[in-house]
């Protein structure tokens, strides 16, 4: 078992930023893929960003078409704490961000996931 954590959501302006964190404990962190989904109002959750490492290093991120450029992930492996660093904020970023792990990437990016947190609310005002 995996347990995820996330914290850091809030009420921002449009062009601020947030940074979410994502605390992992349980079975062995470095061993799964790291993401990052979210679910607007009204609409079906979509795959955010993704982090992969081999071993010790990191392996390769992938982002949604709609965040590139503006949101960064990363992963503190001493402190089993997932990030995402987000920027240049926009209304339509405002959604319930959840933090998940998946034993395969691929799972990620098709919206699925091993293990889920229960989110944390993000709101960009106009």
């Amino acid at each position: 078992q995996v347990q995820l954590v996330e914290s850091g959501g809030g009420l921002v302006q449009a062009g601020g930023s947030l940074r979410l964190s994502c605390a992992a404990s349980g079975r062995t962190f470095s061993t799964y893929t790291m993401g990052w989904l979210r679910q607007a109002p009204g609409k079906e959750r979509e795959f955010v960003s993704l982090i992969k490492w081999r071993g010790s290093s990191l392996f390769y991120t992938t982002y949604a078409d709609s965040v590139k450029g503006r949101f960064t992930i990363s992963r503190d492996m001493d402190k089993n704490t997932v990030y995402l660093e987000m920027d240049s904020l926009k209304p339509e970023d405002t959604a319930v961000y959840y933090c998940a792990a998946a034993s395969i990437p691929d799972l990620l990016t098709k919206n699925g996931a091993d293990y889920w947190g229960k989110g944390t609310l993000v709101t960009v005002s106009s």
